[in-house]
């Protein structure tokens, strides 16, 4: 992933004197590119959050987070325009709703993952609570995330139930409920059983699937590693705080070397404050990792719509043969080996015309189904490409971006120790 760095990434890393507000903008940006229509036509934001109380479908309270939705003309700029359709408050559930159609009319689509439910990989400071106000914040993002990885794509961006989600505040579930996609879900039961009973699984997926299986345990190693330095390093930091205190009272029973006691307090405290907009910061990248690590569950469900479609394909090829030759011999009438189908014309008499045109088109619909299993490979490869491509690229860019923040981290923190320890002990 980093093996065709250059000499612009060797300039880049040289300049880490990066403001927070730099910073923060390479944590958060998500690399999306303005090739599709949609957003050529309207810019998306989830702009704000809001906590609510209401009854749920049993009749208990329950408090909630709903997201505005806004979507303005995209030539309007970044002040004026007005909203495209309505600006829909959704929550989270809805979200979800939205992918798992997606999920089922699109199969052979890497579909984008949703931001965390509930916090994964926390650290000790950090809140699991997800009503938390920092944790609704970082999901607001990750939602917004969302629907511009959505509208990004090719496919993906033209659906009409996605572009109802992010302009009409009433209706759209009951639009969404009346595609009937719930009937068109694979049962897991039957995708478990097409994983057992497929006999000659394709290469290609099984690759895939390994290397699904790879990314995930890859990045949830990583971000469990970080969970630990985080712990660790906000550990350090904080004793930092003591001894800055110490020098603080030090100073006021030192008579030459007060000044510089002080001093080296007051910079120890400085440094130990530092620690919580660090480790805020970093939650960012960890964020961004994370949703690669749920993008590995979209690239099981594509291996498992392809294994389920390989076995009834392999179910159809066994009778295919006999198939065409049951159309071949209705289509011309003549029956040119020994079969159940030939010693029944013989004994009852031929078929009618209507019965002969009626078996002859549900044999060419399952002909046509049994080919519909390479549309779907070349189609599903062509997206996971494109998935490894954007993987491989916003990945590397974080990283370096990661790297760059923690090297501005370490000058700091030498600036502030030179700054504070040189001006205590000179005296």
């Amino acid at each position: 992933m980093m093996a065709d760095s250059g000499s612009e990434e060797v300039a880049v890393l040289d300049n880490t004197d990066l403001t927070s507000t730099e910073s923060e903008n390479n944590a958060i940006n998500t690399m999306v590119e303005r090739e599709t229509a949609l957003l050529r036509k309207i810019d998306i934001n989830v702009a704000e959050s809001e906590k609510r109380t209401g009854k749920n479908t049993v009749n208990m309270h329950e408090t909630y987070t709903v997201y505005l939705i806004e979507t303005r003309p995209a030539d309007a700029g970044a002040e004026g325009g007005q909203p495209v359709g309505d600006s829909p408050w959704r929550r989270y559930s809805e979200f979800e709703l939205l992918r798992t159609f997606l999920l089922v009319t699109y199969p052979y689509v890497v579909i984008p993952p949703l931001p965390e439910k509930r916090a994964e990989f926390v650290w000790h400071k950090l809140s699991a609570d997800n009503l938390d106000p920092d944790f609704v914040e970082r999901r607001r993002m990750g939602l917004e995330n969302f629907l511009m990885r959505i509208a990004s794509h090719s496919v993906l961006s033209n659906d009409k139930i996605f572009y109802q989600f992010l302009t009409e505040e009433k209706g759209w579930r009951e639009s969404v409920l009346e595609t009937g996609f719930q009937d068109k879900a694979d049962s897991r039961l039957k995708s478990l059983s097409a994983m057992f009973r497929v006999k000659n699984p394709d290469k290609c997926f099984t690759d895939l699937k390994q290397y699904s299986d790879e990314l995930n345990n890859a990045i949830s190693h990583l971000l469990r590693v970080r969970v630990k330095v985080a712990d660790r390093m906000y550990g350090v930091y904080k004793v930092h705080g003591n001894y800055g205190r110490v020098f603080s009272e030090w100073s006021a029973i030192e008579k030459e070397m007060g000044d510089g006691l002080q001093s080296a307090g007051h910079h120890m405290d400085t440094h130990s404050a530092s620690v919580d907009d660090i480790l805020e910061e970093e939650e960012h990248y960890a964020d961004q990792l994370k949703e690669y690590l749920f993008y590995t569950d979209a690239l099981r469900s594509v291996c498992r719509k392809h294994e389920l479609m390989q076995y009834e394909l392999e179910m159809a090829v066994l009778d295919l043969a006999n198939k065409k030759q049951q159309r071949e011999e209705l289509t011309t009438g003549a029956v040119r080996v020994f079969s159940l189908k030939g010693m029944s014309s013989k004994l009852f008499g031929q078929e009618s015309p209507e019965q002969r045109e009626s078996r002859l088109a549900a044999l060419q619909l399952s002909i046509q189904a049994s080919e519909e299993g390479v549309e779907f490979m070349r189609m599903s490869w062509e997206d996971v490409k494109r998935f490894k491509e954007q993987k491989d690229r916003e990945l590397r860019e974080a990283l370096i971006s990661y790297a760059i923040m923690q090297m501005s981290v370490c000058k700091k923190v030498s600036c502030c120790l030179r700054g504070g320890g040189a001006g205590a002990f000179t005296t």
